[in-house]
């Protein structure tokens, strides 16, 4: 089935394109979720007069994405978690608690957009991506320290 893409969907195409995708896919997903539209003449020219303003509508993201992205780029996150004897961690630290720290830091950022291949499970220093936008990526530094270290490092 043709559809015309509505909205940039990854690994599939860009807003305004016309794809090639399965009747089920465009059936169950793209079309209830109004991602795209069937690839019809009149949803063709329809596509045609919304172009301006999805263009518009595209840099402005792109913009609010970079100045997110400049404020991101000087934020470090530490976080106290309980460890074994031999420093690895009791649980993990998931992109959910590293979302809700950069809430707490004044950033609206949904976890999703947090790239953690899989969670943290040992101390250190790490670098977290942060997809804030399809060409926009940002890296937060996150620093995991064992329970009782941060307040023996605040009392020196």
């Amino acid at each position: 089935m043709e559809v015309i893409l509505r909205e940039h969907v990854d690994n599939l195409g860009r807003r305004g394109e016309i794809v090639k995708v399965a009747d089920g896919y465009a059936r169950n997903y793209l079309l209830p979720r109004k991602l795209a539209l069937v690839a019809t003449e009149g949803n063709k020219k329809q596509i045609e007069r919304e172009r301006v303003k999805f263009d518009a509508t595209e840099l402005e993201e792109r913009k609010v994405a970079d100045a997110v992205a400049e404020r991101l780029a000087a934020v470090e996150i530490e976080i106290s978690r309980k460890v074994g004897e031999t420093e690895a961690l009791y649980g993990s630290v998931t992109s959910g608690d590293i979302a809700e720290l950069l809430h707490a830091k004044g950033f609206d950022i949904d976890k999703r957009k947090l790239v953690l291949q899989e969670p943290i499970k040992k101390l250190g220093e790490f670098t977290v991506p942060v997809k804030l936008h399809r060409e926009v990526t940002s890296n937060i530094k996150v620093r995991v320290r064992a329970e009782g270290e941060a307040e023996k490092a605040d009392k020196k």
